[in-house]
């Protein structure tokens, strides 16, 4: 179930269970009345970490996947520098 933009009263009316749910799974779901906010359905209990609560509030995405699951940058072509050294020394360059 993805989290809606905004729901209608009507809309909140006829599917109640289904918005209910997503309350219930820690998403706080924004209400309209003619397009006008009116109200957040939200769930009863507040989550217990930040992250969860930030979470809930939509304020924060969590990321998918895992890091270890990317490539290393590719090689230096041969006979040149790695970039992050050519950056080291231009940061070097420019401090007081």
């Amino acid at each position: 179930m993805d989290e809606p933009e905004s729901v209608g009263i009507r809309e909140l009316r006829q599917h109640a269970s289904r918005y209910v749910a997503m309350a219930k799974a820690g998403k706080r779901i924004p209400v309209t009345d003619r397009g006008k906010l009116v109200a957040y359905l939200v769930p009863a209990e507040e989550p217990g970490s930040v992250l969860d609560r930030l979470e809930a509030a939509g304020r924060l995405r969590r990321g998918r996947g895992r890091l270890m699951d990317h490539m290393p940058p590719p090689p230096a072509p041969a006979g040149s520098r790695p970039l992050s050294e050519v950056l080291q020394e231009m940061r070097d360059e420019e401090r007081w």
